[in-house]
């Protein structure tokens, strides 16, 4: 379940990722047929709480607000020695309850206190990825990663890799049209590819001829045919080195991964909108064949095509005609 949604700030939080849980968990967007969220902010104590940008923001719950929360995202603030025990004690006992917790940027560090990191593999904000695993030496801390799913605990990159955070735990827990009808009302890609080395020390590709944002949009629709790396320069009229370079430089992975992704996200879209048959669906999205498709659904989903089928299926029939990327 994804009903109750409880945002956890703490003093000098930081504007921009409270705004993104808020803006994911906290509209309601009933009149597009997406989920409408019991959402709630709480922290410490309930009462005016400084953002680092100077002003302040009315919290209206203590920690007892985490109890029967089925998400609890815990935002960034700055990094502190310590962190309120009665907080640390409700995370605790949500997650003991059911509760799936979030972190965005260096809310990690909350998760970190409370030992839920302890075993599992978790990220953070490049900068802060050393000083992470310093304090928490029982985590596998990954600094190069937009986000790490370790059900029920999932950490995320700074700023904005909490906005794929939210959107990939949408997308897992209701299916990935909700994921991608909630992305296309924040004007943001449903998923993206890569990790923070993306973005890291990186100048950003020059906005010229080269670009490769039209060959992006072609390929998603026509993802049922095979491209070798070769052809794909061709058709962008670069040399294959310098193809796979720019493609790195822009998208934050390879090809063939890139394409994989676009494929999985496909097959969701067909599985929940159609009835076609697995073999047919593989076929659309450029699997090939139902055991290819299963075997990338299974590493990226932890799921089969048909229990997938039978969690999200029949919730957009108006868009199963014509479903595109």
């Amino acid at each position: 379940m994804l009903d109750n949604v409880v945002v956890v700030v703490l003093e000098e939080v930081h504007p921009f990722e409270l705004g993104v849980a808020c803006e994911v968990f906290g509209l309601d967007r009933s009149e597009e047929g997406l989920p409408v969220y019991e959402f709630a902010i709480a922290g410490a104590a309930p009462g005016p709480h400084r953002t680092h940008a100077g002003f302040t923001i009315d919290v209206p719950h203590g920690p007892e607000r985490l109890a029967g929360a089925d998400l609890v995202v815990v935002t960034a603030t700055g990094l502190r020695d310590s962190y309120p025990p009665a907080l640390i004690e409700a995370l605790l006992a949500a997650v003991e309850g059911g509760a799936r917790v979030l972190s965005i940027c260096s809310g990690a560090f909350l998760l970190g206190a409370a030992g839920l990191l302890d075993g599992r593999r978790s990220t953070t904000h490049w900068r802060y990825a050393a000083e992470l695993a310093r304090r928490h030496p029982l985590t596998t801390v990954e600094p190069d990663v937009l986000y790490v799913d370790e059900d029920p605990v999932i950490t995320s990159a700074g700023t904005a890799a909490g906005i794929d955070a939210c959107l990939h735990l949408v997308r897992r827990v209701q299916g990935a049209e909700v994921a991608r009808g909630i992305a296309r009302r924040m004007v943001v890609a449903p998923h993206r590819e890569g990790g923070q080395a993306q973005f890291v020390a990186r100048p950003l590709p020059e906005e010229d001829g080269d670009s490769l944002g039209g060959l992006l949009d072609w390929m998603r629709h026509h993802l049922d045919q095979e491209w070798t790396v070769d052809q794909l320069a061709a058709r962008a009229h670069m040399s294959p080195r310098t193809f796979a370079r720019r493609f790195q430089q822009e998208t934050g992975t390879t090809p063939h991964r890139w394409l994989t992704g676009q494929r999985v996200l496909l097959a969701q879209r067909l599985l929940e909108g159609t009835d076609e048959p697995v073999d047919a669906v593989a076929a659309r999205c450029g699997f090939g064949n139902g055991a290819t498709l299963r075997h990338h659904f299974g590493r990226r989903l932890g799921t089969t095509p048909l229990a997938y089928r039978r969690a999200f299926a029949g919730g957009w029939p108006a868009e199963a005609a014509a479903l595109r990327v």
